[in-house]
Parts: C-alpha cells; structure tokens; sequence
C-alpha cells in the first residue's frame, strides 16, 4: 500500500475551488484513462463524468493539496445520485439516502495525473467512508471507471455489477458499480 505523500493536505472544497477542481478534472480524463478507452469511449465519457457542485454545495468533497497545488479530488454522497456531474440530468437523484438501510455514494474522484501513484486516491477515500461512517452509513457505493476499479478493489471495494455504457448518449462507456462494507 503507498503511503500518502507527507506534503498533502486536505480540506473541504468550497465554491471558489470549482475552476482548479475543473481544471483538474479534465486532465485526470484526457490523461488517466487512454489505456482503458479508445479516444472516441474517453470523449463520450464526459458525459457521465465531471464536476457536481452538489458536492461542493453540501460540504462532503475534498481538495488534497501538495504544497498549495491541487493533487486530487473527490467525496462522497448522502444523496441517491450515484454519478455523474452537473450537465448528466438523467443520472441525478437529489433524495436523502437512510443511513440506516442505504449505502453512501463515493463520488467524483479525480487524481491529477501528476500525482498518480502517491496516495491520492487512498487518502480521498479514507476521508470519504470516515465521513460516512460519522454519519451512521454502513456501507459504501461508487461507480468505477475501468481505470480506477484496482485502485477500488485493492480499498476492499467490490464488484456489483458491470455496467456496459453509463449513459444513454454517445458510444458506450463501460463503468462497474462496487461497493464495501465499512467497518
């Protein structure tokens, strides 16, 4: 297991963070995902992928930061929308999620591609299913791209179910939906 870098930090994003965050995120697509998609597969997943400011909006998304400079991002979610940013309509569902009988969402987690290989990713979801388990969430979703699903399932998350396009436009975007316990 790589140790995070001793350099990041960590905070909650706010509104003001959403141009770095963006920015960041279109370099972890154009760049993370190439040896999983085609170049067609990696454009049409911008439309299941991307910033939701819901996140940012309800306190649950993390900036990490390597001496001020964004490294990573993401978070997790007490509402039912599992992905997808602001822009993928059909995918959002802004209900309240029981704690008591419904997994939290782990969301919109993106590494710099400068950072890759650090700890990024690890400490994202380390905060992210520690948050939840304060909350009273006894388990954990997410849906993976095929370039993160071994970082997810080396973090104990596990395959639910292979999803052969994510969205209704565009070619298809495989993505696997997986989840964990937290103990």
């Amino acid at each position: 297991m790589t140790s995070p870098s001793p350099h990041f930090s960590h905070r909650i994003a706010t509104t003001e963070d959403i141009p770095a965050i963006a920015a960041l995120m279109d370099r972890a697509i154009d760049s993370l995902q190439n040896a999983f998609l085609s170049p067609e597969e990696v454009a049409a997943s911008r439309l299941s992928m991307g910033l939701d400011t819901q996140l940012i909006a309800d306190g649950t998304y993390f900036l990490i930061e390597e001496n001020g400079q964004p490294a990573g991002c993401g978070g997790w979610s007490r509402r039912a929308t599992l992905y997808g940013g602001n822009h993928s309509t059909e995918l959002r569902d802004d209900r309240l999620l029981d704690p008591a009988t419904e997994p939290a969402r782990i969301r919109a987690m993106y590494t710099d591609p400068a950072f890759v290989r650090r700890g990024v990713g690890r400490l994202i979801l380390s905060l992210a299913e520690s948050a939840a388990r304060a909350e009273g969430f006894h388990r954990a979703e997410m849906m993976a791209t095929l370039a993160g699903e071994p970082l997810y399932l080396a973090c104990g998350y596990l395959p639910i179910e292979r999803v052969p396009k994510m969205t209704k436009e565009g070619p298809p975007v495989p993505g696997v939906r997986m989840g964990k316990r937290l103990g």
